[in-house]
């Protein structure tokens, strides 16, 4: 008797929660609208850059109606999103996955430009556009990713309306990368690993031979060599530093004052990618 009225508790408890629970559940306001509609109200969520409630309904968008122009725009929207979001990882993998399902599609170059874009302001990466560091003491990482998603782009795309940007942005990533290896050279050089130093001072000739920073992994060469006592090496680094960067103390002061600067170019302007057009 004590068992049977066990169960009935159970289950009289169960109904009440459960009761509970589906009193407290708003209704879904968004239930019955068309793909168009959805597409619409998280555009103009989008806009307002309520960034979360502009995910959440594209979710739903591609949720209910996952074939079609619409739900492959709301992929490319929700990628946006998640970058003005400052939300790299969910942005990435939205890129990624866009890529995977629709590496035809009419507007997949926005896409690689959008990867590019959130590894270049990645202020976990090389760059932090908050900080006073100079970016070349970070992780090159993200630089190396950016790099390699705004080159894809160029090569594969060079009409694109995004090319000229990522053009722009791959010189700028060409001279943070050498700047890196001299830093790490140089540090090399004061930790008095001399081989060190030398082999990623060529590394800055060798990868990016048109970089000012090659002048500077010259002069880190001599002062390697000159440690280790080959001076035959030494001197040829010497020379070749001669003839290719002699020059007035005015010239050079002015060198040192750009590779100081270079980095800021885009510290305070970062463009935002342009929105795709409006699903058909």
């Amino acid at each position: 008797m004590l068992k049977k009225f066990l169960n009935l508790a159970l289950i009289s408890l169960a109904f009440f929660l459960s009761a509970c629970g589906s009193l407290g559940e708003k209704p879904d306001e968004t239930k019955g609208w068309s793909a168009e509609k959805l597409y619409a109200e998280a555009k103009d969520e989008l806009t307002g850059k309520n960034y979360e409630k502009a995910i959440k309904l594209f979710e739903k968008l591609e949720s209910r109606y996952p074939f079609g122009a619409y739900a492959q725009q709301a992929q490319m929207q929700m990628a946006y999103a998640y970058y003005r979001q400052n939300d790299q990882a969910q942005c990435l993998a939205a890129v990624d996955r866009f890529i995977r399902l629709h590496p035809n599609h009419p507007n997949v170059d926005y896409m690689y430009y959008l990867r590019g874009l959130a590894n270049f302001k990645d202020s976990k990466g090389l760059f932090d556009f908050m900080s006073k560091q100079d970016p070349t003491e970070r992780d090159p990482k993200a630089a190396k990713a950016a790099f390699d998603a705004f080159k894809q782009l160029t090569e594969r795309f060079p009409d694109s309306r995004y090319a000229e940007d990522a053009s722009d942005r791959l010189r700028y990533l060409v001279e943070a990368m050498a700047q890196y290896d001299v830093h790490v050279a140089r540090f090399y050089l004061r930790q008095h690993a001399y081989v060190a130093a030398i082999n990623r001072a060529q590394n800055v000739m060798r990868e990016y031979p048109a970089s000012p920073s090659v002048r500077n992994a010259l002069r880190i060469q001599i002062r390697a060599y000159e440690a280790l006592g080959m001076n035959d090496l030494r001197d040829d680094a010497e020379r070749v530093f001669q003839h290719n960067y002699k020059m007035s103390s005015t010239a050079q002061e002015t060198q040192k004052e750009a590779a100081a600067s270079w980095w800021e170019f885009w510290k305070d302007d970062v463009p935002a990618p342009k929105p795709v057009s409006a699903a058909k």
